[in-house]
């Protein structure tokens, strides 16, 4: 809180030449540091996060007119949807409503999923990690009754886990669409190691992202896909030992390659969701490697000592390795995914 400028939104940190690195609030990353903070002042009470939390919203009420990207499910819900759930404030709704409206209109029906990226040399890319903002359109389906949120939400999960995903139940980056077929023109990755191998921070999108679409439908397909996706990370013989990923499960330097953080952070936040919604055996199995996880990033390998690290809290996470971007760094969302795990874990003894 001391260190971020006031009209600035943290993103990660360099030790070398203590570097703390910002956005602006129309960066993908931006809804999760009021996100952390709404967290923490829900276990804390702390008025103080709170305040932080609510300033740092008004840096990010125009985003929700955002039509130019495809994380607002991120950028707002993670922020103004905890602010919503712990205060009930009408004016975060809007805000909400608006972001949805926002997001859908980068849904293309003939593709039938929403449009990831604008840029080039991509035709109609749609990345793995676009599932993660289903979750907004959903609330705003039950908020507003409008189904056509839902029915787009639905669409995309189910045009994504047909195109995305490998028999493994691995799954790509990035599908490219042909806009006027609909058609898939390539499979490709951006920020793992190859083509065909599995990036770690996309696996665990994909669990977090089929547990948000059961949750939401009830619908047994998609609690299959969330179970699947599980298989295939925790059976992968490249998870390590401590269950905190390398960047990349088919990255070439196992067992040097480095880890991710971010990556073991949204997997244990999504397992102890999902370990609600199947049978106990199979439930405890999934509970067991979540409290390993958080475990182990509270450990002082990857959980940062208070004052060093620019202020987050945990080190060790991979932004963009090909683009040597972000390598080995602290992340905005490890910390936040971390702290909405370890709420997670703390909410089942209740």
């Amino acid at each position: 809180m001391g260190r971020v400028p006031a009209d600035r939104l943290p993103k990660t940190y360099y030790a070398v030449g203590d570097r703390l690195e910002t956005s602006n609030a129309g960066w993908w990353t931006s809804g999760f540091y009021p996100g952390t903070l709404f967290y923490l002042y829900q276990f804390s009470h702390d008025t103080a996060l709170l305040r932080e939390a609510q300033d740092r919203l008004k840096l990010l009420e125009k985003e929700q007119y955002n039509k130019g990207t495809h994380d607002l499910g991120f950028m707002m819900y993670c922020s103004y949807g905890n602010g919503l759930r712990l205060l009930g404030n009408p004016e975060y709704k809007q805000v909400l409503l608006n972001s949805a409206a926002s997001l859908s209109t980068r849904f293309n029906p003939k593709v039938g999923c929403i449009r990831s990226w604008d840029s080039k040399p991509w035709k109609y890319p749609v990345i793995i990690d676009n599932m993660m903002n289903l979750e907004l359109l959903l609330w705003a389906a039950e908020a507003s009754g409008d189904a056509s949120y839902y029915r787009i939400a639905v669409t995309h999960a189910n045009t994504t886990m047909k195109n995305h995903f490998r028999p493994d139940y691995s799954s790509y980056h990035v599908v490219d669409y042909d806009t006027a077929t609909g058609d898939v023109i390539a499979r490709k990755t951006a920020q793992g190691y190859a083509d065909s191998s599995a990036w770690a921070r996309g696996q665990s999108w994909g669990l977090y992202g089929y547990t948000v679409m059961y949750r939401s439908t009830h619908d047994p397909k998609y609690l299959l896909q969330a179970e699947n996706i599980a298989h295939f990370i925790l059976t992968n013989p490249h998870l390590p030992a401590d269950k905190i990923p390398y960047w990349d499960y088919d990255a070439p330097d196992i067992p040097r390659a480095l880890r991710d953080a971010s990556a073991a952070s949204v997997m244990a936040s999504a397992l102890i969701e999902l370990s609600g919604y199947v049978p106990v055996g199979r439930g405890q199995e999934y509970l067991n490697v979540a409290e390993q996880i958080i475990v182990n990033l509270s450990g002082n390998v990857y959980h940062a000592v208070v004052g060093s690290n620019g202020g987050f809290i945990l080190k060790h996470s991979v932004g963009h390795l090909p683009a040597k971007s972000e390598v080995d760094v602290p992340l905005t969302y490890a910390d936040y995914y971390y702290v909405e795990a370890m709420l997670r874990y703390k909410n089942l003894a209740k």
